[in-house]
């Protein structure tokens, strides 16, 4: 196994225990919202999830940078994307 394939597996951890942590966390909180048959906050509570799914993966894949690096490139795709849309050029059935 190579460096590289090492270091791919070790971020993927990372990942996967970063968004459990976060992720139980909030469907502590938000189990009615997701739940619920309101549909704008159903969605929203989704979104937050998401975020909260590209904010381990930005922490996973920065981890050289500083936290400040962290939250600049994290707060960077926030401006970029508009409410409720993909992020520009994005396509979700991409990935």
């Amino acid at each position: 196994m190579s460096k590289t394939e090492r270091s791919d597996e070790g971020t993927i951890e990372n990942r996967v225990y970063l968004f459990e942590s976060l992720a139980k966390a909030f469907l502590e909180k938000s189990a009615d919202e997701l739940s619920g048959k309101n549909l704008e906050r159903r969605a929203r509570a989704i979104r937050a999830l998401a975020d909260l799914a590209y904010v381990s993966c930005a922490v996973a894949d920065t981890q050289r940078l500083s936290p400040k690096g962290v939250r600049k490139r994290v707060l960077a795709a926030v401006a970029l994307e508009a409410p409720g849309a993909d992020a520009p050029g994005e396509d979700p059935e991409s990935e």
